[in-house]
């Protein structure tokens, strides 16, 4: 991955990781929350799995795109170790969570099939990514975790793809259907480019 590449990739990381924070000071109805009925507002269960999933989904970009400097690897081998520990905690919980409020998604099934998919592909390729490198596939690891990563950025890609798609639609709910899956398999392309790329050349 390109240096500036990798700059971009950290600011968006920063800047969207952190957003979540931004709920915990304004009211309910602030971002997405404004399209949701209030009896689900109200309902604790999905209040905690919603807090969840922000809260441990962003700490997993912010933890997780450190993770693709070849330097960093090389030279903290350590510091690698952890930060992969919470980002694989992280995704555990944020994507369980996030698995439960799929079928809550705002645009019906058609946003809840792609939101709930995406939960399960971002937990499978991090358990892979995992059980990788317990096994010591070093090459293995990379590319699950190139995988799990890109659908960790559906955060990032949905809060771009969004707004271009509601003024482009003039409407919100087709947009919405849409980015449930726009947001993470083009993701997941680029994840299958960069892996490809990746086995050729490990110092990426």
């Amino acid at each position: 991955m390109k240096k500036a590449s990798r700059l971009l990739l950290a600011v968006l990381a920063l800047i969207v990781g952190l957003y979540p924070l931004i709920y915990l000071v304004l009211d309910s109805r602030f971002g997405l929350l404004r399209s949701k009925p209030e009896a689900l507002l109200q309902d604790p269960l999905w209040s905690v799995a919603f807090y969840v999933h922000i809260m441990l989904g962003g700490l997993a970009l912010l933890t997780g795109w450190p993770q693709f400097s070849f330097q960093l690897r090389t030279g903290y081998p350590m510091l690698h170790r952890r930060l992969g520990q919470v980002y694989v905690v992280s995704v555990l919980f944020s994507a369980l969570a996030g698995f439960y409020l799929g079928f809550y998604a705002t645009g019906g099934w058609i946003a809840s099939a792609g939101f709930v998919t995406l939960s399960l592909v971002w937990l499978g390729t991090t358990l892979l990514a995992f059980t990788s490198i317990r096994r010591r596939q070093v090459m293995a690891h990379q590319g699950w975790m190139m995988y799990s990563y890109a659908a960790c950025c559906a955060a990032i890609t949905l809060r771009i793809w969004l707004p271009l798609l509601t003024i482009g639609f003039g409407d919100f709910y087709k947009a919405y259907r849409l980015v449930a899956w726009l947001c993470w398999v083009p993701n997941m392309l680029v994840a299958y480019s960069l892996a490809n790329r990746a086995k050729k050349n490990p110092a990426m």
